[in-house]
């Protein structure tokens, strides 16, 4: 047996493992996201970019992705998606014409002004099970996974 591997157990369970348990907390986080976000074509990796964008300022596909944690392939799709609402809009970076620079439109910055209090309040609602010393120690421990 290879010095890594550890034997297998009878006593394994998928539901308590981490990744399952994750997972779970996931779906409901996004399903409460989509619930309350008050827009059901917005999925909470769009909004992620959409807020992203309000923050920083226009950037580069790339810096999106990575300020966002998404691969170069799904950054793309969002950002699709989201030309195609009309809530950004790309144009050659001026520094640099191989890449492409993505603003917020005057319409994706109206959408994310008026939903920033439903996203807090889903945000909120996910972590109502929680006590708020919990919730602290629950968001504390996620950052240090992350």
């Amino acid at each position: 047996m290879d010095h890594i591997a550890h034997p297998p157990t009878d006593d394994y369970l998928l539901t308590g493992q981490v990744h399952y348990r994750l997972r779970r907390a996931h779906q409901r986080a996004s399903s409460i996201f989509m619930d309350m976000i008050g827009d059901s074509q917005l999925t909470p990796t769009q909004w992620g970019a959409l807020v992203t964008l309000r923050t920083e300022g226009s950037l580069s596909q790339n810096q999106l992705g990575r300020l966002t944690f998404m691969d170069p392939a799904t950054t793309q799709g969002v950002i699709l998606r989201l030309v195609e609402r009309k809530l950004v809009e790309r144009q050659p970076d001026p520094q640099d014409r191989r890449r492409t620079s993505v603003s917020l439109t005057r319409t994706g910055q109206s959408l994310v002004n008026a939903l920033l209090g439903n996203a807090t309040q889903a945000h909120h609602r996910t972590l109502d099970p929680l006590t708020p010393e919990e919730q602290a120690t629950f968001l504390m421990l996620l950052s240090r996974l992350m």
